[in-house]
């Protein structure tokens, strides 16, 4: 066993460039740190997310907050920033899409328990006050993730990086069974 370099890293990943990108989109709703902004945008890029809806308070890019956590990856994922969220899930619940809030409220389940329905769109809100209320009747469910310790909650680019990669895979071996 090896480590890899890091040009061999490098090539490695453009032949997953061209990889078909997920019918995953994520919508940022009041994020208030330009980090976690840029942290989630190089988490959704690793992903393989199609897009971020960024929208209300939400930074976006060019920033130079958002590139130094990105690094780059904010110049390769698409993203469209929107003030108001409830006409973005409006949207997309019109075009079919399966709206699922990570968000702890009376009936959230474990993410693992989640098997999404493509297309879909996963909200995160707002680092102290969550997803915002007036947005909870646009959405399909809630999931969450179960805190084991004093604390009820991680960072918001961190419980994305722990959900969005559990959707990674599910979507990928849906894909995978219907022979895309």
């Amino acid at each position: 066993m090896r480590k890899l370099t890091h040009p061999e890293l490098l090539e490695r990943q453009k032949g997953r460039r061209q990889e078909p990108k997920l019918p995953l989109s994520i919508l940022l709703n009041d994020i208030r740190s330009l980090y976690n902004v840029g942290s989630i945008f190089r988490t959704a890029d690793g992903i393989g997310v199609e897009k971020i809806w960024i929208c209300g308070i939400t930074g976006f890019p060019p920033d130079p907050q958002i590139s130094k956590t990105a690094l780059g990856a904010e110049e390769e994922v698409p993203w469209e920033y929107r003030k108001e969220a409830c006409s973005v899930l409006r949207e997309l619940k019109a075009k079919g899409y399966q709206i699922v809030f990570l968000e702890q409220v009376a009936g959230s389940m474990p993410y693992q328990e989640y098997e999404p329905a493509p297309p879909v769109c996963l909200v995160v809100g707002n680092e102290t006050m969550g997803v915002s209320g007036e947005l909870l009747g646009l959405c399909d469910r809630t999931i969450e993730i179960d805190m084991a310790g004093l604390k009820n909650s991680l960072n918001v680019a961190v419980a994305l990086g722990v959900v969005g990669f559990y959707l990674k895979d599910r979507l990928g071996k849906l894909a995978a069974q219907k022979g895309m």
